[in-house]
């Protein structure tokens, strides 16, 4: 990667390790569906609104439709499902679920026709799934309802970061990163907005909330997504969604030193395995090929 490239991997890497902690904050003020609203309404504006001010032109000639694909998905889908499972399975555990993104990738740049299945692939597919279910069966805290709920989702938010990376690596690749994200971001917040009457905000947020409200949109989404979708053009879905390894590491240790969420070890165990699922997914072990062997 070009050095511009590991500059905008490090920032993804460390502004969404840290994003969990503040999204704790976020939905204890503002509710689940609140906090991705407002989030995504404060992201897509403040960067339409930067973009004018530093005369940065936009070209959404590519039209509304796919932009709403990815608002639905990577945006809408992801964060509200995302939201819903942080507090009720932690962020340790909801940053190792994040780290499965690359399989749901794999499955589906494997139907697209984008990607090609081997044999390393199939088996980091095979580790996932296994690593998953340690998750999910054997927690340290009592195994609830609410608990699974919370595991079902965090595992849909992966599939829909999957499906909308890929649908924008193949529909929005000539397509400027501003303008996916804040066609992305205004479109995702329209659609989550009527859920708010099904979902009202629980209280009075506090000013401090409203704080956490705007890192959240303008630091940790706008800024963040427009250097991802970025990356996604530069270097590729994949590798770009390779991030989320060193996401997840940096959350899990918020979660288990900052915050003392437990974690046992069959959950480690499983955390372990996913991780070497999506590296063999991936191709970032040394010495395997992904590439499909040919006969002579």
């Amino acid at each position: 990667m070009k050095p511009k490239d590991l500059a905008d991997y490090a920032f993804l890497a460390v502004a969404w390790g840290l994003s969990f902690l503040v999204l704790l904050k976020a939905v204890a003020a503002f509710g689940w569906i609140g906090v991705v609203t407002f989030r995504c309404l404060i992201a897509g504006g403040s960067l339409w609104l930067a973009a004018r001010l530093l005369r940065h032109r936009l070209d959404f000639s590519m039209g509304w439709r796919p932009l709403a694909v990815v608002g639905a998905t990577t945006v809408a889908g992801q964060l509200i499902t995302l939201s819903y499972a942080t507090p009720r399975i932690g962020t340790a555990m909801a940053a190792i679920f994040v780290a499965a993104i690359p399989l749901f990738s794999m499955v589906i740049g494997q139907l697209w026709g984008i990607e090609r299945m081997t044999l390393p692939r199939l088996l980091g597919l095979a580790l996932g799934a296994c690593g998953l279910m340690l998750l999910v069966g054997f927690p340290e805290a009592e195994l609830t309802p609410e608990f699974l709920l919370g595991c079902a989702s965090s595992v849909l938010s992966s599939f829909f970061a999957a499906f909308g990376s890929n649908y924008a690596a193949r529909r929005l690749k000539t397509a400027g990163s501003w303008e996916i994200t804040i066609g992305a971001f205004l479109s995702g917040g329209l659609m989550s907005l009527p859920l708010i009457v099904a979902v009202p905000v629980p209280g009075t947020p506090q000013p401090i909330d409203f704080l956490y409200l705007v890192i959240l949109g303008a630091g940790m989404s706008a800024l963040t997504y427009a250097r991802y979708f970025r990356l996604v053009s530069a270097i590729g879905p994949t590798r770009t969604i390779s991030v989320e390894f060193v996401v997840t590491t940096i959350a899990v240790l918020v979660g288990t030193l900052l915050l003392h969420e437990p974690l046992s070890t069959p959950q480690f165990a499983g955390a372990l395995i996913v991780i070497l699922g999506c590296l063999l997914v991936l191709g970032l072990i040394p010495g395997i090929s992904l590439r499909p062997k040919t006969r002579a």
